[in-house]
């Protein structure tokens, strides 16, 4: 024992055992929020429940089985429930009911004792829809072209799913045109309109520029009357159709077809129909805008501002870490002011991010953006441009927060580099630059690519300094268009970090924003593995190519 304990074997059973919960604990977190949030998108099983109410009357309720929990028996006798002495514990299901628009809350819990019949019928109907949520009842007929049709809901899917198809690429045609023709015209009349500001402040605006502007702005009008007539052609006819719907109340309901994403019966559904609805879901909850304060629809703006504000923020702080990485290490004199740079550098690693944000408001957004705007934009005045939180700043103030990884990280690859290798390429006659490009930085670059993939870890999670320096709940437009310049630095932005936050903490429906919240979370882990797994991979294939330096 007193061998085995002296040969080190305790210490890498303990250092392995370590590794193995630590790694254990990651894969049972990530399957955790991998699960809740995948779930729900799988289509649910839609129950009828009669319940019973306090007044002795039945109410027939339509919903979903969201969660379901156990109460004690004596905590609802002294609320006055009336429950037989024999029992213990109650249970009580939390049921999706829908129907925002008629009912008072769209998740209810109802007691099991209470509930007098359980059913499944298959030919409930569920209804996604733009707004209001979800939509439960029974399709009782489909109008088309104002021919109404009723009769057996085998025969009325059908019917129904091509008008909803018609209806989606009308409206997808609207939103096309929408946000492209429509919105570069608005861009340039708004373009004219701070040209013709600009030259008024600079004295410069004389008749003859007053009519070329007005007569290009007659131009982009007439042809904005033509698009918003045929804008107004696609509306009108997405309103064409509907269907009327018998709910929970036992009242028909007519549903605008516009108004409808998609509609199916989910209990009629087989588990490869089901799969396939699920993937469909999926690929909608990624690529599609968020609707309804953020807890219906997509999250793609946030998916499309997170990578991009990670790749603006990489762009930013490789070159700055590296070169900064080259001074201290190669050209800088060893002595107490490089030692005091480092002790910096390693100490600002340590500094709360939301600090980061301060200062990125304070320095960037009202001092460097508002100088940028008297200079170059006084006709915006007093509309921000630049003075105001965007993409720019917040990637400027992650590069400040992720720069000592960058550096570390860098330096530490340089120390790595044999001397022999800088006095033997000196020696050959290149002068110090050329040994640090073509020899020191190229065998240095996997050590760089390490401190780039630390940094688009933190950088990507990180939520506090970016509520400061530009992240919105709803931004209206991406940075990228098809306006020129076609990348605006300036604007806001969506995160997928800051959605989490915003769904989770900020949602006035918690229980339907609570799926989200994990489907969120599982996304930004993908995405940020997605970003680290591109970025290893870049280094590898670096460190497979000057492997023969070292040599």
């Amino acid at each position: 024992m007193v061998k085995w304990h002296k040969s080190g074997s305790p210490w890498i059973w303990l250092t392995s055992g370590a590794v193995s919960i630590s790694l254990i604990a990651v894969l049972g977190l990530l399957g955790l929020i991998a699960w809740r949030g995948l779930i729900y998108f799988w289509p649910a099983t839609i129950y009828q429940f009669d319940v019973q109410r306090s007044d002795g009357q039945i109410e027939q309720v339509i919903g979903e089985i969201y969660d379901s929990e156990l109460i004690p028996a004596q905590q609802l006798r002294d609320k006055g429930v009336a429950v037989a002495s024999d029992i213990t514990d109650v249970k009580s299901l939390l049921v999706k009911t829908g129907n925002r628009e008629f009912v008072e809350l769209d998740f209810r819990w109802l007691l099991q004792p209470t509930i007098t019949k359980q059913l499944i019928p298959l030919d409930l109907a569920v209804f996604e829809r733009l707004k209001n949520g979800n939509f439960y009842g029974y399709i009782d007929s489909v109008t088309v072209d104002g021919q109404s049709f009723s009769g057996d809901v085998a025969k009325l899917m059908p019917l129904l799913e091509e008008s909803i198809a018609r209806a989606n690429d009308l409206n997808d045609a609207a939103d096309a045109l929408q946000n492209g023709d429509i919105s570069a015209i608005n861009y340039q009349l708004e373009k004219m309109r701070l040209q013709q500001r600009r030259l008024e402040l600079d004295n410069l605006f004389s008749d003859e520029k007053r009519q070329a502007l007005q007569q290009s702005r007659d131009e982009l009008t007439a042809k904005y009357l033509i698009l918003e007539k045929k804008l107004f052609t696609f509306r009108d006819a997405t309103k064409r159709d509907f269907v009327t719907v018998r709910d929970m109340r036992g009242e028909l309901v007519p549903l605008n077809i516009s108004n409808i994403l998609d509609a199916n019966l989910p209990n009629q559904m087989g588990i490869f129909s089901k799969f396939a609805h699920w993937l469909s879901a999926m690929g909608s909850f990624v690529i599609d805008d968020p609707r309804e304060a953020n807890t219906e629809g997509g999250v793609f703006p946030a998916i499309f501002g997170t990578i991009f504000m990670v790749m603006l923020m990489a762009v930013i702080v490789t070159p700055f870490g590296v070169v900064a990485a080259i001074y201290m290490h190669e050209y800088a004199q060893k002595g107490i002011v490089i030692k005091f740079i480092r002790i910096a550098v390693i100490n600002l690693a340590g500094v709360p991010s939301v600090v980061y944000g301060v200062f990125g408001l304070g320095f960037f957004v009202y001092i460097l953006g508002g100088s940028i705007d008297d200079l170059f934009y006084p006709e915006a005045s007093p509309s921000p441009v630049f003075g105001s939180p965007g993409v720019l700043w917040s990637a400027l103030t992650l590069a400040i927060l992720t720069l000592p990884v960058v550096i570390v990280s860098t330096e530490e690859g340089l120390s790595r580099i044999p001397m022999a290798l800088r006095q033997g390429s000196l020696a050959l006659g290149a002068t110090k630059a050329e040994t640090l490009w073509k020899i020191v930085v190229p065998m240095a670059s996997p050590a760089i690519m390490t401190g780039l993939i630390l940094a688009v870890a933190r950088a990507a999670g990180e939520v506090a300094p970016l509520m400061l320096v530009g992240v919105v709940k709803m931004a209206p437009s991406l940075p990228l268009d098809t306006n020129f310049p076609f990348l605006h630095l300036e604007r806001k932005f969506m995160h997928l970090g800051f959605h989490i936050y915003d769904v989770g903490f900020q949602s006035p429906n918690v229980e339907a924003a609570r799926p989200l919240v994990f489907a969120s979370s599982f996304l930004l882990v993908t995405v940020i593995i997605g970003l680290n797994m591109t970025a290893i991979g870049i280094r590898n294939h670096l460190r497979e190519k000057y492997r023969s330096l070292e040599h």
